[in-house]
């Protein structure tokens, strides 16, 4: 689904991604991991197509189309969903409003049609059902007063509601407690665990990967990814560090 390669990127002057080359197969969670400052938020923000990003060399394809030549509203109806590490908040935006927005502007641009007031509220209760979310939630302004934990699982609502094809999720794990853990992983298999979907899972810890098994584990470092494995390279991680595992690569 997903064909990076040979990608380089900088931000304000600096080279972050130096030669990044990986490919993501329908069907396939694939878990990247890297010590801190290694470009793995870098990497979700060019897919995404966050601004201030410049792609210096390389191509990206998603589905066979040019992803890079994809303004950021075109990425999200084509399918990408990327998962932020530190959801903003939007006050005077209630999440009702919000998520039926971002819905609705998805279908009309498929060309389907917009879904009602009542068939969206029964598919919003039925997503936050599966993340443990009480729909009071979702009437309140989005994220605003919401804990960590409530934010991954709202955020995780809306992809769950905007059912994409390939979802780039950065450190959903990050402010989770054992339980909200649990629930997010949970639900990331519930919705993106399809033969026709793809995940590109970016984490730091073990924890997260023994709730959504990846099907292959990659280590970033220094703008390029230095190894790919199968799950057990995500525990050999955990057992050596990431030192002992780049010095062996």
């Amino acid at each position: 689904m997903l064909e990076i390669n040979n990608l380089h990127a900088e931000i304000d002057g600096k080279q972050i991604l130096n030669g990044l080359t990986l490919t993501v197969a329908a069907g396939e969670v694939h878990a990247i991991m890297g010590p801190n400052g290694a470009g793995k938020s870098t990497l979700a923000y060019v897919l995404g197509g966050r601004p201030g990003y410049e792609m210096t060399e390389g191509s990206v394809t998603f589905m066979g189309e040019d992803l890079l030549d994809m303004e950021p509203h075109e990425r999200a109806a084509a399918g990408i969903f990327l998962g932020f590490q530190y959801p903003v908040e939007i006050p005077g935006v209630s999440n009702i409003q919000f998520l039926r927005e971002a819905l609705n502007s998805q279908r009309k641009a498929r060309g389907d049609e917009p879904l009602s007031g009542g068939d969206f509220l029964k598919l919003a209760k039925e997503k936050a059902g599966l993340l443990k979310l009480d729909m009071d939630m979702l009437k309140r302004q989005v994220n605003v007063g919401f804990s960590g934990g409530e934010k991954k699982r709202a955020e995780m609502v809306q992809m769950g509601i905007l059912d994409p094809k390939f979802a780039v999720l950065d450190e959903t794990d990050s402010g989770l407690d054992i339980d909200a853990l649990r629930v997010v992983g949970e639900g990331i298999n519930a919705i993106m665990r399809d033969p026709a979907k793809g995940v590109l899972l970016i984490t730091h810890y073990q924890r997260l990967l023994d709730v959504v098994k990846p099907d292959k584990v990659s280590i970033l470092a220094a703008g390029r990814i230095v190894q790919t494995g199968g799950p057990e390279l995500a525990q050999q991680l955990e057992e050596e560090g990431y030192d002992a595992i780049m010095a062996s690569a």
